[in-house]
């Protein structure tokens, strides 16, 4: 027999939008429960940049300080090596934030540390293993949905279901709702290679003759993300492991000694690249939020800062009225019509991105040059302030309004 429970909201997926969005509603005394269908968050190669405006929320919710004693890395400035010519392409030291840094930290420990704080609170629930396999509905609204754990089959009744279970959520492919596709011209490559005292310190990026290839510094081991055309994977593997290694000491000769490390393409994880939205993010009873309604490209890491403003957002709108329970469509409808105008204006950015810089690179065998653009950043240093602004910040920055209401 299924168990059946049933809560105010339902949240499918314990990423940082499902997990932020979460801790939020109990902050305020909403019945929330949140289905993760992993048993821990332990898995390489998410997304682990913590951004200045979701440090700035951890400030507004009065944790920030306590967060930042968890291990970390900050990255002030941004960095690219364009052929032989390094560029500095972004400075967060001017940011109206209370941090002007990005914090690496390993996404896993972001979400123990919102599930510890949620925990504080009686009306969080979460529930790991708990894999959601369709939504429930009634008279052609949602009413929840079903999972698969350990333990058998759960049924969850709730008021409002949050689609927050990613670029391949299940949730919005069952309620039947059309993704519209923007396109990509890459996909990565991502692995982890060990860094040495000796390596130079900050994280960059390089860019060359068909070639990207990203180092992130993680105080033991670089994460690295090697960016090659879309659907050209297959393609890298047949060339085999040592020719792929070459590529990646071309790029950064001081890995020489250390590449081995990749021993075979089981060492290697491929992203598939996705920038599409949702024409529409809600109907009754439902509401998609971060990459479950918008996938973004991985360009400026800002994919996870869109989805915690999108929980931000939503707690802002609709916490008040899920403790009454009186939430409508049109309220739902809210949501999109206030993170619709950073959704598509970011997504532009991004795409004309890769049409325009990531495309021609992957695509040219003649040496790369740095582009006017970026020699006007080396010229005058004060203009890296505004990509800092777009990549730090974004468009239209949410801010916690939901009281606390009990601690």
């Amino acid at each position: 027999m299924a168990e059946a429970i049933e809560t105010r909201c339902c949240i499918t997926g314990g990423g940082p939008a499902g997990m932020m969005l979460g801790f939020l509603l109990a902050r305020m005394g909403v019945d929330v429960t949140v289905l993760e269908k992993h048993g821990d968050f332990l898995r390489d190669f998410r997304g682990d940049t913590i951004h200045p405006s979701t440090l700035e929320l951890m400030y507004e919710l009065g944790v920030l300080e306590e967060f930042l004693t968890r291990s970390h890395e900050e990255v002030r400035e941004l960095v690219g090596q364009v052929g032989k010519e390094s560029v500095t392409i972004a400075d967060f030291r001017h940011l109206p934030t209370h941090c002007k840094f990005i914090a690496m930290m390993p996404q896993w420990d972001f979400l123990d540390f919102l599930v510890e704080k949620a925990k504080r609170y009686p009306s969080f629930h979460l529930r790991m293993r708990a894999e959601v396999t369709d939504v429930l509905q009634e008279n052609g609204r949602i009413v929840g949905v079903r999972a698969d754990t350990s333990e058998g089959t759960l049924e969850v009744r709730a008021k409002l279901t949050i689609g927050a279970d990613g670029r391949r959520s299940v949730v919005r492919e069952r309620a039947g709702m059309k993704v519209l596709n923007l396109g990509a011209p890459m996909d990565v490559l991502w692995m982890r290679i060990r860094r040495a005292p000796s390596d130079p310190d900050q994280t960059f990026g390089h860019f060359d003759a068909g070639r990207i290839f990203v180092m992130i510094n993680r105080r033991e081991y670089w994460q690295c993300a090697f960016v090659i055309a879309k659907g050209t994977a297959d393609i890298v593997r047949e060339r085999g492991i040592e020719a792929f290694r070459q590529d990646i000491v071309s790029m950064s000769p001081f890995l020489a000694d250390r590449v081995r490390e990749l021993k075979s393409f089981d060492d290697v994880s491929l992203l598939t690249v996705a920038v599409d939205r949702l024409e529409k993010w809600s109907r009754a009873g439902l509401l998609c939020i971060g990459d479950a309604a918008h996938a973004m490209s991985p360009i400026g890491g800002v994919g996870i800062n869109l989805a915690i403003q999108d929980a931000v957002a939503t707690a802002n709108l609709l916490g008040a009225k899920l403790l009454r329970g009186v939430l409508d469509e049109r309220d739902l409808e809210a949501v999109q019509q206030r993170r619709s105008f950073p959704t598509r204006v970011t997504q532009r950015i991004q795409v004309v991105a890769q049409n325009r810089v990531i495309q021609p690179v992957l695509g040219r065998t003649a040496p790369v040059s740095v582009p006017w653009p970026l020699k006007l950043l080396e010229r005058y240093p004060r203009l890296r302030r505004i990509p800092a602004r777009i990549v730090g910040v974004g468009v239209r920055p949410e801010h916690v309004r939901t009281p606390e209401a009990f601690s």
